[in-house]
C-alpha cells in the first residue's frame, strides 16, 4: 500500500489506522505486510463498503480534512469498488505475529 507523504507521520504515530481505497479489486490481503518508509504497514481487515458509507468521521479517521479531500486521493484510476482497510504500523525492527498468537500469549500469565 502506498500512502501520500502527508499521511505517513500520522500512520507512524498510530493516529491513522485505516484507509479508504477505490480499486477494481483488492490490491492487498489481510495479514499482508507492506513497506512504508523504514517500517511496515500490516493489513488487519478489508471490508467492501459503499461510497455513501464514507462519512466526515471516517475521512478524519483516515487522516483527511473532509470526504471530498479523501475522495480526491482515493479515486484515481478506473476502479469503482470501495474498500475500507484497517491496518497497524510496525516500526523498523519490530516483530509482529498472527493475532491469535498475540492473544494467546496474553493468556499465559492467567490462573484458571
Amino acid at each position: 500500500m502506498v500512502f501520500t507523504k502527508r499521511l505517513r507521520e500520522g500512520i507512524r504515530r498510530g493516529r491513522i489506522r485505516c484507509s479508504v481505497r477505490v480499486w477494481t479489486r483488492p490490491h492487498v490481503k489481510v495479514g499482508g505486510r507492506y513497506p512504508m518508509d523504514d517500517g511496515h504497514v500490516v493489513v488487519d481487515s478489508i471490508e467492501p463498503i459503499d461510497i455513501a458509507d464514507i462519512t466526515y468521521d471516517l475521512s478524519r479517521e483516515s487522516g483527511f480534512d473532509s470526504v471530498d479531500d479523501l475522495l480526491a486521493t482515493a479515486k484515481h484510476g478506473r476502479g469503482e469498488n470501495v474498500y475500507l482497510i484497517r491496518f497497524h504500523y510496525l516500526p523498523p525492527g519490530a516483530w509482529d505475529g498472527p493475532r491469535w498468537t498475540r492473544a494467546r500469549a496474553g493468556e499465559a500469565g492467567k490462573v484458571r
